[in-house]
């Protein structure tokens, strides 16, 4: 099924102009010893005294070397939610469109639908929490713009089937939009290799957890040049934060130390998968390739509070679609996570 980009862009935002800062309208930002007399700023020099780079150039140069891909294919936001935000402000008319997310799946999917005023159909995934194709596509109709898939899929932890993407990819005339979130976790390859092969093809990461930089909020989309160019007129003029960029270039540069980290946190949910296996009232452990896992327990609610009592946040997932009595245990430190070893085993 051919993907036309023209035709699911909202008309509104295909006429509109955007606004033109004056770091925009001056491309050479960031060459030294130029005097700049043109923003309006104070002129007193304390580090961010001056507008952020607008297109965050030195940011996505390194995300464009370390994926390979253009940095004309990549869009930054404040967070993963500003940039799924923007593809609905961009592609879904209000109270007309629709999109698809499937159950049990990241929340903000819905939130963002409810926020834009666009209709949120719901297909539940599969009892082994895989996209259910026939009953997605039957969903589907003129008004669809987005289909949404989270892979590694928060919260039930597993990747979805490459052949289920693909085939949706292939028949669906809108955008997909891939939540990789959880990739660095995974023995999977990103489908940052399909983009070329996809034009309708988005996809979404952030540095909020492998990189362990949840604080600064910063999220990163992937797509066709054309898509982000449309991207780009709706977003803030500064929606990145000058020590946003800054401490994201630092810690991208070290990758030694998140490899270090990823290494550690896979390590230590192998371990609590095993302990896992041997704690009475856990009835089922759900496969993961994320930094969680997922658990069905005899009673959700009952060994929640159990676990605050002593001192440990996790997360009661019971009332999501699919997820009875399950309980979500985030892989901390290891000395954290000997705690919470130590107490799941106390535990009657």
């Amino acid at each position: 099924m051919k993907f036309d980009l023209n035709t699911i862009t909202r008309e509104n935002v295909k006429t509109l102009k955007p606004y033109s800062s004056a770091r925009d309208e001056f491309e050479d930002f960031n060459t030294a010893n130029m005097i700049f007399l043109d923003a309006n700023e104070n002129p007193f020099q304390n580090g961010v005294n001056r507008y952020p780079d607008p297109q965050q150039n030195s940011v996505k140069a390194i995300l464009a070397k370390n994926n390979k891909v253009n940095p004309n294919q990549i869009l930054l936001g404040n967070g993963s939610d500003e940039v799924l935000d923007l593809l609905f402000r961009a592609f879904c008319e209000p109270k007309k469109d629709n999109i698809i997310s499937l159950p049990p799946t990241y929340g903000m999917y819905g939130v963002l639908a409810d926020i834009n005023a666009v209709e949120n159909r719901e297909v539940l995934l599969s009892t082994d929490f895989q996209p259910q194709v026939e009953k997605i596509l039957d969903a589907v109709d003129d008004n669809t713009k987005i289909i949404f898939f989270c892979s590694p899929n928060n919260p039930t932890g597993n990747s979805f089937s490459d052949e289920s993407v693909v085939k949706l990819l292939q028949n669906f005339k809108g955008l997909i939009v891939i939540d990789e979130a959880y990739i660095d976790f995974s023995d999977k390859e990103s489908w940052l290799t399909e983009m070329d092969e996809y034009p309708n093809l988005v996809i979404t990461q952030t540095l909020s957890k492998a990189y362990g930089l949840a604080g600064i909020r910063l999220g990163v989309c992937y797509a066709s040049a054309a898509i982000i160019l449309v991207l780009n007129k709706i977003k803030p003029p500064y929606n990145v934060n000058e020590l946003t960029q800054q401490r994201a270039i630092v810690r991208l540069n070290d990758s030694e130390k998140i490899k270090s980290e990823i290494s550690s946190i896979i390590e230590q949910r192998e371990e609590l998968l095993k302990v896992l296996l041997e704690v009475s009232f856990v009835e089922k452990i759900y496969p993961t390739e994320a930094n969680f896992i997922l658990v069905k327990v005899d009673n959700a609610n009952k060994r929640y509070d159990e676990l605050i009592a002593k001192g440990i946040v996790i997360r009661n997932r019971t009332t999501q679609a699919l997820c009875e009595n399950c309980l979500r245990f985030t892989i901390g430190i290891p000395e954290e996570n000997a705690v919470l070893i130590k107490e799941l085993k106390l535990l009657k």
